[in-house]
């Protein structure tokens, strides 16, 4: 089993009243120091968040964060997880991405998503309802961009482009690997058709995360494909302490803020339209069991639930820490203490 990390950063705004010496990077900083020592330590990416309009400073700029990142690393492997296609500019991303893969060294893995806050879409006055057509033309351009040596030209229904030629090319050929999130079968295994890597949500159930393991898996092979488990990466909140009033206040926490996202989430009517937040069942119930919070001995034992359904690839979310040293106390104990306990022959029995 391979671990990698996921999620986001905090560079909030000043709250009334706080001082206007207020630091807004310190939290980008604590980041990159995160992710140096994590290296170091033996994972093997970091996956970030594309977020905007929050109000608590998540990571808007993945691109950006990623390319410092990489300046600073040197096997790291950068992913977004995801780039919201359906709000950028395909050329513009295209050149940005490939920029970061280049400087990198060819370490870009590009997850991409269609989007899921109605705030998001709102705030960039783009309709819901035309996330699929944009995602789909903004996907197209983007690999045409990267595959094409000669000038190109695109009229789309979002998009115009006359005689293009991107620039830089991407250091990995023909493309840096994309990655896509699904939780469907069906999804999935459109996502084993287009030949890209699957991720797969941090509140999914054990089960349900070996369906779509295996729906996927069972696509990849009908395309007489070899099946690799690092192709699925699995998310999860990770949070190792020893004490039950640490790990109660944390899942607190958690539940707190997957109510926060899906506020931002739902739209004028009530609904909310996919996204990662959702899974179905008592809130507080799937909390808990999705949570890999306590001590190396319990979060083993969840990892050992992932591992028995075909899971080679997990990306943790240190999150429910509260950050700072006490984050980076819980990453070093996830890498001494649980780490070692998953070496490579799980992964090679699940791909079997």
């Amino acid at each position: 089993m391979q671990f990698g990390l996921f999620g986001s950063a905090a560079a909030r705004r000043p709250n009334p009243g706080e001082s206007a010496e207020f630091d807004s990077s310190k939290g980008f900083r604590e980041f990159i120091e995160y992710n140096v020592e994590a290296e170091a330590l033996g994972f093997r990416s970091t996956f970030v968040v594309e977020h905007h309009f929050t109000g608590y400073g998540q990571v808007s700029a993945t691109i950006n964060l990623l390319t410092w990142l990489g300046a600073r690393t040197r096997t790291l492997r950068l992913g977004t997880a995801v780039i919201v296609l359906p709000w950028h500019n395909p050329v513009l991303l295209a050149e940005q991405a490939a920029t970061l893969d280049l400087l990198s060294g060819g370490r870009l893995d590009f997850g991409i998503g269609k989007g899921y806050r109605y705030n998001e879409f709102a705030g960039f006055c783009v309709d819901m309802d035309e996330a699929d057509a944009r995602f789909n033309e903004c996907l197209g351009v983007i690999i045409k961009a990267w595959t094409s040596n000669e000038p190109f030209s695109h009229h789309g229904r979002y998009w115009r482009f006359d005689n293009v030629v991107v620039e830089p090319p991407t250091a990995q050929r023909p493309h840096p690997p994309i990655w896509m999130g699904a939780g469907g079968e069906s999804s999935v295994r459109q996502v084993a058709e287009r030949g890209y890597n699957l991720l797969l949500g941090q509140y999914a159930s054990p089960a349900d995360v070996g369906r779509s393991i295996t729906a996927y898996k069972a696509a990849i092979e009908a395309q007489g494909r070899r099946f690799d488990p690092t192709q699925v990466g699995v998310t999860r909140a990770f949070f190792v302490c020893d004490s039950v009033e640490e790990k109660e206040a944390a899942l607190q926490r958690r539940l707190a803020n997957r109510v926060r996202q899906l506020k931002l989430a739902t739209r004028p009517d009530g609904t909310v339209h996919g996204g990662p937040d959702r899974a179905t069942g008592d809130p507080d119930a799937v909390n808990r069991n999705s949570a890999m919070y306590g001590s190396p001995d319990d979060i083993a034992a969840k990892l050992d639930e992932l591992r028995r359904v075909g899971v080679g690839y997990v990306l943790v979310n240190g999150g429910g820490s509260g950050g700072g040293e006490r984050g980076r106390a819980s990453l070093r104990r996830f890498a001494c203490e649980v780490m070692p306990l998953f070496a490579e022959e799980p992964a090679a029995r699940a791909a079997e």
